[in-house]
Order: C-alpha cells, then sequence, then structure tokens
C-alpha cells in the first residue's frame, strides 16, 4: 500500500494548481485547513469509513462539516464546483483519508510561491515577544524567505531551544549539548 504522502502529492499539486489559476490560494487553504482538522477526528474519520453511506452521502454530510466549519461560502461546503468536484474525485478514489497530507503538500507548495516558510521555535521555557522577533529576523536573514513563527513548550530541553524551518533544523538546546559532551567523553 502506499504511503499517505505519496498519494497526497498529486491531489496536493492539483488542488493548488487550479487554486492559483483562480486566484484562490488563501480560501483554499484555509478551506484545507479545516479539512485537515475534521479529517484528523477519529470520529470523522470513523463516520467516514461507514460501509453502508454512499459517496453522495459521505459528500453531503463533508460539506456539512465544511459549512459549519469555515463557513457556507468554503470551497468545500458547496461554495466552488471546483471544491465540490475535489472531494467527488477523493471519495470516488477512495482518498478522502488522505486531506491532512493533502493541506500539508498545498501549503508546502504555497509557501514556496509566497516565499515564507513556517518555522517553529521549541523552548524550555516561554519566550518574549521580542526574543520571538529576533529569532524571526534572524531566520529570515538566514533563508532569504519570509518566516512565520510559532512556538512550543518542552520541558525535555533543560535550557536553549531547537529550530524548525522546513528542512532546517537549528538545535541549539542544552540537552543536545550535554549529549554532545558524553558521546566526546566516551570516545
Amino acid at each position: 500500500m502506499a504511503d499517505n504522502n505519496t498519494v497526497a502529492r498529486p491531489y496536493a499539486q492539483a488542488v493548488f494548481d487550479v487554486a492559483q489559476e483562480n486566484d484562490a490560494l488563501a480560501e483554499l487553504s484555509e478551506s484545507l485547513a479545516a479539512a485537515q482538522a475534521l479529517m484528523e477526528d477519529g470520529q470523522v474519520a470513523a463516520f467516514m469509513a461507514t460501509p453502508t453511506l454512499s459517496d453522495d452521502e459521505r459528500l453531503t454530510f463533508l460539506q456539512g462539516l465544511f459549512g459549519q466549519a469555515v463557513g457556507e461560502s468554503s470551497v468545500f461546503a458547496g461554495g466552488s464546483q471546483h471544491g465540490t468536484n475535489f472531494l467527488k474525485l477523493l471519495l470516488e478514489n477512495g482518498r478522502v483519508g488522505v486531506l491532512p497530507e493533502i493541506a500539508e503538500h498545498f501549503e508546502a507548495l504555497k509557501a514556496k510561491i509566497e516565499n515564507s516558510v513556517d518555522a517553529v521555535v521549541t523552548s524550555a521555557a516561554p519566550l518574549s515577544e521580542a526574543r520571538m522577533q529576533e529569532i524571526a529576523s534572524s531566520l529570515k536573514a538566514r533563508l532569504g524567505r519570509e518566516v512565520k513563527l510559532t512556538s512550543e513548550i518542552d520541558e525535555n530541553l533543560i535550557g536553549g531551544a531547537v529550530i524548525r524551518a522546513g528542512d532546517v533544523v537549528i538545535d541549539g538546546s542544552l540537552r543536545a549539548r550535554l549529549e554532545g559532551l558524553a558521546h566526546a567523553l566516551v570516545k
């Protein structure tokens, strides 16, 4: 069986191309984010897997959920024929379960076109807004792209921070330094 990311990639590219042609990247991004959240809900996934449901019933159910989550004008709530056709295609091919991965690939394509990157700073303690701005500025200079920065807390780091921006990982945590020191002492 194919990996979900392998299956999702061509769907994400296709929906990205249609969104770009129709100048609807932001709208589709919002709808795919809602789709990702909904499909990661175990109850929704279990209901969608009910074998007695037809594709039309699944489509109606999904469009109702998207209408509640994003609004009736949502791409997937019936506000766009392209969105409805996309959901039908996923349902016909049994691929609606890969919507979360499609959303991730879509966001990566969108970030590339916008010359931006999502970055996550994981630290042992909360960072001040000034420190977050400083990190964002440094990343922007290093990567040459706009940076959308979010933060997470991981008390296991002891101190310092780990920054993940796309494929770049900068590990300045105290834990990593201690592990490096331990490794050096073992040699």
